[in-house]
């Protein structure tokens, strides 16, 4: 089996270290990458013979002499020249306002550093495997975002959403894989893959995140 290749943006030399010995006692996950900085991310992604799957970023990072460059602008630097890596943030915040802000601009999921090392493992395999780690905890910070942003209209999809694929979309912010997802609705995988880039498209969302946040604004779903 291929290796979750994984990269570590980490300016605290001694948590960064602590990651890497965290990460290689699981089988599956091997370190390709390191960067103590975000300014820097871009130009050693360029260099490095193994582009990572997932990259897990500190979202406090040291600015470039008067350039600010955050987790955030990590992000969204790296999605916009590589959009197939998954982005995990890692933050010593567990702000609501954080962890929702992180998810609309990008960001796959998000980890505050004090989390258990099941729940590393977990997000990873979930931002690798289904496109994001959103967590009953993150939907509600989502959600409570939501509700603030009063006046604000709900995002409009380029046409109207069949049955079947709020019935998708739905399954999909349940955390549920494509294979999952075809068992339960009895359709090939093909199908769903099919319905999930329709959804991309007449949503706008860059990923299943994405999907998450206009199934929030235009209540399909609803987490207590």
């Amino acid at each position: 089996m291929n290796k979750i290749k994984i990269g570590l943006v980490e300016d605290q030399v001694l948590f960064r270290e602590g990651l890497k010995s965290l990460l290689s006692t699981y089988g599956n996950f091997e370190v390709v990458f390191e960067s103590g900085d975000g300014f820097s991310v871009l130009e050693k992604l360029e260099e490095t013979k193994a582009i990572p799957d997932v990259l897990l970023v500190d979202l406090s990072l040291p600015s470039n002499e008067d350039e600010e460059f955050d987790g955030i602008a990590v992000t969204e630097a790296v999605l916009a020249h590589y959009p197939d890596i998954r982005i995990l943030i890692l933050s010593v915040h567990d702000d609501e306002s954080f962890i929702a802000e992180l998810i609309e601009r990008g960001a796959h999921g998000y980890l505050v550093k004090d989390s258990d090392p099941g729940e590393v493992h977990d997000a990873i395999m979930s931002v690798y495997e289904r496109g994001s780690y959103i967590n009953q905890k993150t939907l509600i910070a989502i959600q409570k975002r939501m509700n603030q942003k009063e006046g604000k209209a709900s995002s409009k999809p380029s046409g109207p959403l069949t049955k079947r694929e709020v019935e998708i979309l739905q399954l999909v912010c349940q955390q549920m894989t494509t294979e999952e997802i075809a068992e339960r609705l009895f359709i090939s995988i093909k199908t769903v893959n099919g319905h999930r880039n329709n959804l991309l498209q007449k949503t706008g969302s860059r990923n299943v995140a994405g999907l998450v946040l206009y199934a929030l604004k235009n209540e399909l779903i609803k987490v207590e």
